[in-house]
């Protein structure tokens, strides 16, 4: 008994490779009870996901007012936001629910989560701090170029994860995409904005989502074109998969640091020290340096295997 619920919680995971140590001590393990949970009451991934999304707004709100005791609350909200965002994934790899729009939705939870928190403490600052009461422009600024720079962040970190997903598990146990398979898909299933409105919508955003990610990452499309070049559809070398993993598997801990765990514990304790705005400095210096190093070495690694397949190493 013991060892098929042991199963069933590793399968629910992505892989060990990719996953960080909080996910796994804190995370994962109440993620995959509430995703049992709806696996019994046939409630969906997206429906677990929409609910994180309230949850997450809900804990921003929370941040406007300078007193901790309420503070306090919203960190609950968020970490239960954030287990529900645990969860759903969960729930689709255990019931097989994959979908593209589980996956948007997936990401833009996090956005409306991080969009409430930006503008409360926003709000919070002009209302109650006599520095950006006097000059309100400073910290809205800082907000939108903090935001931006998030977007970045959480994007590549997905993208480099997705990457090794791709060499760990093959096309099944990844969610890597491309540009052209998008445009294609959309062509062949005749996808127009006058008879698929909200389905051509979804892949618009999804489109330019993965054009972002492409044009950050010159080195890798390079890489994925000398493989379909060289393999074709056909599944790459085991030799040529194990190589990459290993010289991918030491990013992973960066793509971590720059998901959700490690900002949060950024904010929550800028929020303990009521001192908001310093969650904004550690995201534009911190996070961005470290998003900075991660682009270079995963490009030098690219170049270097692209190098590699050319020579006909493998």
């Amino acid at each position: 008994m013991f060892r098929k619920f042991k199963e069933e919680y590793r399968s629910s995971l992505k892989s060990m490779d990719t996953e960080e140590h909080i996910d796994l001590a804190f995370y994962r393990p109440i993620g995959f009870a509430w995703a049992c949970l709806a696996a019994r009451f046939g409630v969906s991934p997206n429906a677990i996901t929409i609910a994180s999304i309230f949850l997450g707004v809900g804990a921003g709100i929370l941040f406007y007012y300078p007193t901790l005791w309420i503070n306090v609350i919203g960190m609950l909200l968020l970490v239960w936001a954030n287990s529900f965002d645990s969860a759903d994934g969960q729930l689709a790899r255990m019931t097989r629910q994959y979908s593209r729009l589980g996956r948007i939705l997936d990401g833009l939870s996090g956005d409306f989560w991080f969009i409430a928190i930006y503008v409360a403490i926003c709000l919070r600052e002009n209302t109650f701090s006599p520095f950006f009461s006097a000059h309100p422009w400073i910290i809205w600024t800082g907000a939108v170029v903090t935001g931006i720079c998030h977007a970045k962040q959480a994007a590549m970190a997905d993208y480099y994860r997705q990457f090794h997903l791709y060499f760990l598990k093959g096309e099944e146990g990844s969610e890597l995409e491309s540009t052209s398979d998008l445009r294609h898909q959309m062509q062949e299933n005749g996808v127009t904005w006058k008879s698929h409105f909200w389905r051509r919508l979804t892949l618009a955003f999804y489109l330019s989502y993965t054009r972002q990610q492409e044009a950050t990452s010159p080195a890798m499309q390079a890489l994925r074109r000398e493989l379909k070049a060289r393999f074709g559809h056909h599944a790459l070398s085991k030799e040529f998969r194990e190589a990459f993993r290993e010289a991918s598997l030491p990013l992973m801990k960066y793509t971590n640091i720059l998901s959700f765990n490690w900002r949060t514990i950024a904010l929550f304790t800028s929020l303990f020290i009521g001192q908001p705005w310093i969650y904004f400095a550690f995201e534009l210096t911190v996070l961005n340096n470290l998003l900075i190093y991660m682009i270079q070495r995963h490009e030098a690694i690219c170049r270097y295997f692209t190098c590699e397949l050319k020579d006909g190493k493998f």
